[in-house]
């Protein structure tokens, strides 16, 4: 008795130490600092480490918890309510993320297990891998990839700059070695990889001739659709013209609604001007809305690209069309992850789509010849969400060498 009772005493410290340090890579690596990302690697060691579903399930929930402290206090922020509603938001949509790498666990997942015969039967270290590379999978692609933040595969851009896909495979792997025994040489590898890129670690290339002009104009972005607004705007693109620059880039929501009226405004003001503003709008559609990218200048404008993934709850409702009542933000998923303008290709991430996988990497698939990452962060005041968007975008854009133009409104 006094010995199972011991054995049961360190069972619940090393479960404990477990949670711990899970919470800790998580709030670590997802600090908003782009260099920290690759402590995300250690989580799926500590989720092969766990010694039952329920400790993996523990492992899980305070990596992701972690990762995503934020949303409590943004969802109170975007709602101008209490805390409540954003700590239930919170709390669901770890359910996934907990629920996936639970279910991908196995008994007998501990590294002291041999294997127990050769006839056909997995080895446990491939057992392993193969289960955490099948969580990744459904984590990163819709339907639960809609909520598939906190991503360590985001870190191979930190680890493997300018390495492009070979850089994502080789981070895949470092993953998978993360759960097997060998572990500690991964975990040296990796980290070897961490601190060589961190000493040369150097600005992102300028995009030549364009540029992202951020803001700081709060909740009235967007909302405040006066002629006065359109009118600072558009002389905060002009003020920021020049030099070369032939493309100035606005924030998500910028135009506030895209009419004809604005559109005729800003196609005025811009003659005599040679460049190309592209902004964030919103298009009114019959079964509710659209989150898009205009471009305008003197001689003409046009919708670039419409949103694939719009921020559930706030802005994606599809239950709204379930029941006919419309209204919210349409996702177009798979729709559009390239743009060209003016004989450049550009990959387009709005908002929260910087947070998520597959829409990066689906833009990637159409070789772009620069990033474009814009935000409406009014809302995250408080909280590192918009560091976080940065970090993500600059990891993708380092990964396969783009340039990168940001925009963000806070």
């Amino acid at each position: 008795m006094p010995g199972r009772s011991s054995r049961s005493t360190r069972d619940r410290a090393h479960a404990a130490l477990l949670v711990a340090l899970a919470i800790i890579v998580g709030a670590v690596a997802w600090s908003g600092v782009v260099l920290a990302l690759p402590v995300a690697m250690v989580f799926p060691a500590l989720w092969a480490l766990s010694p039952s579903r329920t400790v993996a399930s523990l492992v899980s929930a305070g990596y992701f918890l972690a990762a995503s402290r934020g949303l409590p206090q943004g969802v109170a922020n975007f709602y101008a309510a209490d805390l409540w509603p954003g700590l239930l938001l919170w709390l669901a949509a770890s359910a996934a993320f907990v629920a996936v790498h639970a279910a991908a666990w196995a008994k007998g997942s501990g590294w002291g297990r041999q294997e127990e015969g050769r006839e056909g039967r997995v080895h446990p270290e491939r057992g392993r891998a193969l289960r955490y590379f099948a969580a990744t999978m459904v984590m990163t692609l819709p339907p639960f990839g809609i909520t598939g933040w906190a991503q360590p595969i985001t870190a191979a851009g930190v680890l493997f700059p300018d390495w492009g896909w070979f850089g994502l495979l080789a981070a895949a792997a470092g993953l998978a070695m993360m759960t097997s025994r060998y572990w500690p040489a991964a975990a040296v590898a990796l980290m070897s990889f961490w601190f060589s890129s961190a000493a040369n670690w150097t600005a992102l290339s300028l995009a030549q001739g364009w540029k992202g002009v951020d803001l700081e104009l709060g909740q009235s972005l967007g909302r405040d659709t006066s002629f006065e607004r359109h009118r600072v705007l558009i002389a905060t693109a002009i003020r920021n013209a020049g030099d070369g620059i032939r493309f100035i880039v606005l924030p998500e929501s910028a135009l506030g609604f895209w009419t004809p009226t604005v559109e005729r405004l800003w196609k005025e003001a811009l003659r005599g001007h040679d460049i190309t503003v592209i902004a964030g709008a919103a298009v009114l559609e019959p079964a509710g809305y659209d989150n898009v990218l205009v471009a305008i200048s003197a001689e003409r404008s046009q919708i670039l690209y419409r949103e694939r993934m719009p921020v559930p709850v706030s802005m994606w409702q599809p239950w709204k069309d379930w029941t006919g009542e419309g209204g919210g933000a349409s996702a177009h998923l798979f729709a559009n992850p390239v743009f060209e303008d003016d004989g450049i290709r550009v990959a387009p991430l709005i908002c929260y789509e910087q947070l998520l996988v597959w829409p990066a990497l689906q833009s990637m698939l159409g070789s772009p010849d620069i990033l474009v990452a814009t935000g409406n962060g009014w809302w995250t005041t408080g909280t590192s969400i918009v560091a976080i968007q940065r970090a993500s975008a600059i990891a993708w854009a380092k990964l396969f060498g783009l340039p990168l133009v940001l925009a963000f409104n806070t």
